[in-house]
């Protein structure tokens, strides 16, 4: 029996999905295709859809589901660039983005 795996990126911009059977890719799209809104982040929800019908097989047959980024890493590129142009508009940092420091990047102790 072949192994899918099925890749997902979202949430920042280009969301897309894509499943590799056996390590080969037999589908991929990206969301804005569907939504027809550019460079849609929102989840994939049609992309997957799109993926697992063009693969021909459902959401039973996946073995593994992928995501694309290290969100923590993310969180901290993100952080940074907003203190960059913080800085550049007088907003001060600490106000406005430490809170969401604390709340997002503290790693759940299962991870």
């Amino acid at each position: 029996m072949p192994k899918y795996i099925l890749g997902i990126s979202a949430f920042y911009h280009d969301a897309a999905a894509a499943i590799l059977r056996d390590g080969e890719i037999i589908a991929a799209a990206q969301e804005e295709r569907f939504t027809r809104s550019k460079h849609d982040s929102s989840f994939p929800k049609n992309a997957i859809e799109y993926c697992l019908r063009e693969a021909r097989i459902g959401e039973e047959d996946l073995g593994l589901a992928a995501f694309h980024d290290d969100i923590y890493k993310k969180e901290v590129k993100k952080n940074c660039n907003f203190a960059v142009s913080s800085y550049s508009t007088n907003t001060t940092f600490p106000t406005r983005r430490a809170p969401f420091i604390r709340l997002r990047l503290i790693k759940p102790p299962y991870l």
